[in-house]
């Protein structure tokens, strides 16, 4: 056999090994996820109780949904958490990694401590902070009445029920503070000691050299965030407040559930689900444009 030949043979026997290692994976995205994203853009279009033959409705099913002022209570709900949400993560993490990026001792339990409750499921970790928020013996509310503060009845009141979702979120950013950790890493020091000798202090430094270098993973971060807020209130508005009290808490998710496995309104869930995707990617080019605008747009 040639040497051409047995490169040949080579290259046949990787791409055969290649393509067995990736089947599983493909095949089951295919089945768990692509099929059924197919199917929902169908329903989306059609009347589907989940017990008789669907019937095409066209754009009729979107017409039913603007009409239904649940649908923009629940809209107006998840704009609200993402506009909170996102800039508050965002920043805390971004704070958390500059005073987390210096080696010292018990840098890692402070590393960990801040990203453990991230890998925390979603059910626990909202069924731990139910008892957080309760009113009567909730660690929270008995630290406000020692600081002499008001302890209000956080998902009791519609007032604070959404801002209560919001809180719990902020605590699961470690993925951000890996992320902005790496790119920490990544900045020179030679940076920050020319400034140093050119006189600039630790806010000019921030701003000319640390927020410039990190515009990419920030990008990142954000996008992401976007994505994941859109669809991370199912678990606590389902398990903590029902989407109460007076709707205060009713999300998308939320209603797209209430819609199909309560309502027995596939089709409309599917309408919802459609409209919220296209509502999350509009968010990410305007965020992707202003980036550019920026001056990021070949890093991001």
């Amino acid at each position: 056999m040639s040497h051409k030949s047995r490169i040949a043979g080579y290259r046949t026997r990787d791409s055969v090994s290649l393509a067995a290692m990736m089947a599983p994976g493909v095949v089951g995205m295919t089945l768990l996820v692509l099929l059924p994203a197919l199917t929902a853009l169908a329903f989306a279009f059609t009347s589907w109780d989940g017990l008789s033959a669907p019937v095409w409705r066209g754009f009729g099913t979107f017409g039913e949904v603007f009409q239904n002022h649940l649908f923009w209570t629940a809209a107006r709900n998840s704009a609200v958490f993402v506009l909170l949400a996102v800039p508050l993560r965002l920043l805390g993490a971004l704070g958390l990694a500059l005073l987390l990026r210096q080696r010292r001792r018990g840098i890692g339990f402070y590393r960990m401590s801040v990203f453990l409750p991230t890998v925390v499921p979603d059910v626990a970790y909202a069924l731990i902070w139910l008892w957080i928020f309760n009113p009567l013996y909730g660690p929270l509310n008995i630290s406000l009445k020692a600081l002499g503060l008001a302890q209000p009845a956080w998902l009791a009141e519609g007032q604070t029920a959404l801002f209560a979702i919001v809180i719990m979120s902020l605590f699961q950013i470690g993925e951000g503070l890996v992320v902005l950790l790496t790119g920490l890493q990544g900045i020179p020091d030679d940076y920050y000691q020319s400034a140093s000798l050119d006189g600039a202090n630790r806010w000019h430094k921030f701003r000319h050299i640390t927020l410039p270098m990190l515009a990419p993973w920030l990008l990142l971060l954000t996008l992401r965030d976007i994505i994941l807020s859109a669809q991370s209130t199912f678990t606590p508005a389902y398990l903590m407040t029902g989407g109460g009290p007076y709707y205060a808490t009713l999300f998308m998710p939320l209603l797209m559930y209430q819609e199909a496995f309560e309502g027995l309104r596939f089709g409309h869930a599917a309408a919802i689900m459609l409209l919220l995707l296209a509502a999350v990617a509009l968010l990410l080019v305007l965020v992707a444009g202003l980036a550019r605008g920026w001056g990021y747009g070949e890093d991001a």
